[in-house]
């Protein structure tokens, strides 16, 4: 039972998603012959010596028991073909139909000592993905033909990815995709066949073992720079060659970079790898999309791959610069968090004590959760992390014309005795004539750079009125997101913050109100900003293509509450100058929420979109004790609301801290149906 102990292993070192390892579980399941007895002993072994988390492992006990229960009530009159387990029940896929003639049943999914096509003998598993499983196999016809090397790779297609419609364009695509990238750190790829049902993928055989098992070794803290450095070029030298080539690997991990047992580096699996630039001729880019499958690992996916955004080279530099820094530390920089979550979160990594300053600044950029401050190119990012690059920086100033022609004098008058060591006068060249009133070079110093600080920019921002806005800093990158009015205007908001002392980089992420917003900007913009630095961690969306809701729409939001027990309030700012209380109101009078709470308000379609039409506002309010005795009306006038509300947050904050009070904003347009 290898496959079931190294599916998991593989899973606790992060090779395999949860997804990924359910499907192997349930692979295994299907293809080993073994009794649950024996399943769940492995399963204890495993958990003993590095523990499962307690919700996968009752999964898995689960799944367990759940075939065994479902294999011993089988008649044995009647023909039975076991198939892979869905996430409901253990179903029979073949019975004796009622003419007492068989049905046929699916070809059976090979595994270990089976041959596909009559050539390859699978010999060995060697790795799982989450788009294959990797088997070592021997070729009968290269070992017929007496070839030295018989031994290639197969990746043969997951039981769940093959019962995907489009697996079989995927794993050809794959195929063609990686013969072109013919680099030596990338993996040769040969031939892509299919034998029945099941379709797989030939590539060179690499004898060594990927770089996770390496990271995940127990007591490693980290490798000199010298060496990490090595494996940091391979690795980058292989993507900055397949980003030159127009692919992104969208998977990039540790498990996907194989080093082989002459200290080779190989960078495998460009099965997720999506063409970002897609030619006018290359018509059939646009039919297929293998990124649609959904694989990535999120500890190594960039904040823009999580949010599905479209792949950029600079989604692999983020995951490069992850490996880099496990290499240095033995740690993941944000603790194995996905970016999204150490984002909200805050988390900011350590510096590594084995780098200097310069290459710090530049494993940080690389680091960096908005893809307009990162590396823009991993050749780049090879080069600032490069010793010797930084010894040349340092050089390069000095190297005036006037120190130049001073050396070079001095070169002609002594010459290096290699044997001694010492610095000897020649007498077959005349001293140098002495340089008289030569001025003395004045070092030139560079001006410091001004710091880019939270504090030097929140004066800015409060000269902003009727505004939500909420700033963050990275080195010299100011990123500013929130609420601002028509009246002021985006351009004048970039043209002050611009300005400001240290900001090199500005990304606005900034929504424009009405004037006729600003008395619920206003009352709840701390808060909002609260929430903000928080990570948003209470949230609210509106059901809808960019918030644009018709006349006759159903009104549906989304929230997620914070971390704690709390009052949810979600109120509809309406242009007719009320206030639509959708939660609580006399229909809907519980808004006592527990920890992490998502809910859906307007599912059953309470709430219609009507005139007037324009652009509006819903605001959250999550507050750890009731706002108001009792429920009030759904409609109220919004300013006897807002004035009824202000004097209750503000002795909610002093008791309880301004941070237990959480607000979101979701800005709306509605317009009339046309007929």
């Amino acid at each position: 039972m290898a496959n079931f102990a190294q599916a998991i292993r593989a899973f606790q070192s992060s090779a395999l998603s949860q997804d990924d390892f359910f499907a192997q579980v349930d692979r295994v399941l299907t293809t080993e012959q073994s009794s649950s007895a024996h399943l769940l002993e492995i399963l204890g072994e495993e958990h003993t010596k590095i523990p499962l988390p307690h919700d996968v492992y009752a999964e898995v006990q689960r799944r367990i028991e759940r075939f065994s229960k479902s294999t011993e009530s089988l008649s044995a009159d009647e023909t039975h073909v076991r198939t892979k387990l869905d996430d409901r029940a253990a179903l029979p896929s073949a019975t004796v139909a009622p003419n007492h003639q068989s049905v046929a049943a699916p070809d059976r999914i090979k595994g270990v000592g089976d041959t596909l096509n009559g050539r390859f003998v699978l010999e060995e598993c060697i790795g799982f993905g989450g788009m294959g499983t990797v088997y070592r196999a021997l070729d009968l016809r290269k070992l017929e033909a007496s070839d030295r090397k018989p031994y290639i790779a197969i990746k043969v297609l997951n039981v769940p990815f093959s019962s995907h419609p489009k697996s079989l364009i995927a794993l050809q695509r794959e195929a063609r995709k990686a013969q072109t990238l013919a680099h030596p750190n990338i993996v040769t790829v040969y031939d892509f066949d299919r034998d029945g049902s099941m379709v797989y993928l030939t590539m060179e055989y690499l004898s060594g073992k990927p770089l996770s098992q390496t990271l995940r070794m127990p007591g490693f803290t980290g490798m000199p720079y010298a060496e990490a450095l090595r494996i940091v070029n391979g690795m980058g030298k292989a993507l900055a060659y397949a980003h030159d080539r127009g692919f992104v690997h969208c998977d990039f991990k540790p498990a996907n970079v194989i080093v082989t047992d002459k200290g080779e580096l190989k960078v495998i699996d460009f099965g997720i790898a999506r063409v970002f630039h897609k030619p006018e001729e290359d018509v059939e880019a646009t039919v297929f999309d293998a990124g649609s499958l959904g694989g990535l690992t999120p500890a190594y996916a960039s904040p823009e791959m999580l949010e599905h955004c479209e792949p950029d080279p600079r989604d692999d530099i983020y995951a490069l610069a992850c490996i880099t820094y496990e290499l240095l530390t033995g740690r993941h920089p944000f603790d194995r968090l996905s970016a999204t979550q150490a984002r909200s979160a805050g988390i900011r990594p350590q510096r590594p004590k084995n780098i200097g300053h310069r290459q710090w600044r530049a494993l940080k950029a690389a680091l960096s959760f908005d893809r307009e401050t990162r590396t823009p190119t991993v050749t780049r990012f090879l080069q600032e992390m490069s010793v010797e690059r930084q010894a040349a920086r340092y050089i390069a100033p000095v190297t005036s014309s006037l120190v130049l022609g001073l050396l070079v004098a001095a070169a002609l008058y002594y010459y290096w005795d290699a044997r001694t060591g010492i610095g000897q006068r020649s007498d077959l060249i005349p001293p140098p004539a002495p340089i008289k009133n030569v001025p003395q070079a004045t070092p030139q110093t560079a001006p410091p750079a001004v710091l880019l600080s939270i504090a030097s920019i929140k004066p800015i921002l409060a000269r902003v009125p009727c505004s939500a806005l909420a700033p963050a800093v990275h080195d010299h990158a100011l990123r500013v997101q929130g609420y601002i009015p028509k009246s002021f205007g985006i351009a004048r908001l970039k043209d002050m913050l611009g300005a400001a002392p240290g900001v090199q980089t500005l990304n606005l992420d900034v929504q424009q109100v009405s004037d006729y917003e600003c008395d619920v900007i206003n009352t709840f913009a701390p808060y909002w900003a609260m929430n903000q630095q928080a990570g948003r961690v209470a949230s609210i969306h509106v059901r809808g293509p960019s918030a644009e809701l018709t006349e006759g729409d159903p009104l549906i939001v989304d929230i997620t509450t914070p971390g704690y027990d709390s009052y949810v309030y979600v109120d509809y700012y309406v242009l007719d100058g009320n206030v639509a209380h959708l939660v609580p109101n006399l229909r809907t009078r519980g808004n006592q929420a527990p920890p992490n709470y998502t809910a859906t308000v307007g599912s059953l379609g309470n709430w219609v979109i009507a005139k007037p039409f324009g652009t509006e506002l819903i605001v959250l309010v999550t507050t750890p004790v009731a706002l108001f005795d009792g429920v009030g009306p759904e409609y109220e006038s919004r300013s006897d609301y807002l004035r009824a509300i202000e004097k209750k947050l503000g002795p909610l904050a002093t008791k309880y801290g301004r941070e237990r009070i959480m607000v979101d904003f979701v800005q709306i347009t509605t317009k009339t149906r046309n007929k």
